[in-house]
């Protein structure tokens, strides 16, 4: 197998943003976004979601316990800090459209996917600076990853006016910095790799915060919470079977 150059880890880095996109496509086949189909996809959002956090951690962990426990508590910190600032703003640039009532959460999951972006950009161009085979299987899997993601984003922007394909916009958008920062960190690995850790932590901990705050308490308004529960383990579960299949 071929030694990765700077072309291939641009191309596999776009690669894992655009199937960010991929996220809103569900949502063509529904008519019409009811509350408890919302509910729902909520749920499995949060639970492909809770996995993916435990991916995040447990590579952190294997590189620096300590660093991922400093990511974390930033990553809390920044979206409690961030939550606050956004929602003093009264019209929320470049959503206006979309914005209403629920402008402030469209931003928020903005905000926390394009933060997970960055790290997953470091985590691909590092991985390939350990090899192709490393960096091919990390691309998969964050390119898998991503689809929930652009879910999310889709469920919280469809039912409030925005197109299908505006929500697929949105969400691409969100994982920009996934190319722009491979590069430099396939580049630069040495310089990158001590930061790797604090930047997974980083994106966990607000993933987390935005799980329990955001999609489970809103999901649990329309669904009874037992059958949230199912639904949030059993894709949690598929998310980590796949995991380990990739593996």
């Amino acid at each position: 197998m071929a030694d990765p150059t700077v072309l291939l880890v641009f191309i596999a880095a776009t690669i894992t943003a655009l199937a960010t996109g991929l996220g809103a496509l569900p949502l063509l086949a529904m008519r019409q976004v009811t509350p408890r189909a919302l509910a729902y996809g909520n749920a499995v959002a949060a639970g492909l979601m809770l996995a993916a956090v435990f991916s995040l951690l447990t590579e952190g962990f294997d590189v620096s316990s300590p660093r991922t426990i400093l990511g974390l508590l930033l990553g809390l910190a920044g979206i409690w800090l961030a939550k606050h600032a956004i929602g003093r703003l009264e019209n929320p640039p470049g959503i206006k459209d979309i914005a209403r009532a629920d402008g402030v959460k469209v931003l928020l999951i903005m905000g926390v996917m394009t933060a997970h972006s960055a790290a997953e950009g470091v985590g691909v161009g590092v991985a390939y600076g350990g090899g192709r085979e490393l960096g091919d299987f990390i691309t998969i899997a964050i390119a898998l990853h991503n689809v929930p993601e652009g879910l999310a984003i889709a469920l919280v922007m469809v039912p409030r006016g925005a197109s299908v394909a505006k929500a697929a916009w949105w969400s691409i958008l969100s994982s920009v910095p996934q190319p722009l920062l491979a590069v430099p960190a396939f580049l630069f690995v040495l310089t990158f790799q001590p930061l790797l850790p604090v930047g997974l932590g980083l994106a966990a901990g607000a993933m987390l915060w935005m799980i329990f705050s955001e999609l489970l308490p809103e999901a649990s308004e329309t669904v009874d919470t037992s059958i949230v529960g199912v639904i949030v383990t059993l894709a949690f579960t598929a998310m980590m079977a796949l995991t380990l299949v990739l593996e």
